[in-house]
């Protein structure tokens, strides 16, 4: 039941932080949600890497939050799109 527990709160985590990764960029993303808990998990993950990397501590919400907005802006520019504009997915024509 714990590990039930620990993926349950490592969703709600990872959704919120992307969640707030796409608010903070304007524009309407077509993403869903397992797209958004995806890139809010990932980038806790990769932002705990880097804190580890650089300061030998972990991570905090904060640098959790800005990767997360860095990743968000890379798929949107993987998309053809820009920072106000989030592009087309790929499959659906304009």
């Amino acid at each position: 039941m714990d590990f039930i527990a620990y993926l349950l709160i490592l969703c709600v985590i990872g959704l919120v932080v992307g969640g707030l990764a796409r608010l903070a960029l304007p524009g309407r993303d077509p993403m869903g949600i397992g797209t958004t808990i995806a890139i809010g998990i990932g980038s806790s993950l990769f932002a705990g890497f880097i804190a580890r990397a650089l300061f030998n501590r972990n991570a905090g919400f904060l640098l959790s939050f800005i990767v997360a907005v860095a990743v968000v802006y890379a798929v949107r520019r993987s998309r053809g799109g820009g920072l106000t504009d989030p592009g087309v997915p790929p499959g659906l024509d304009r």
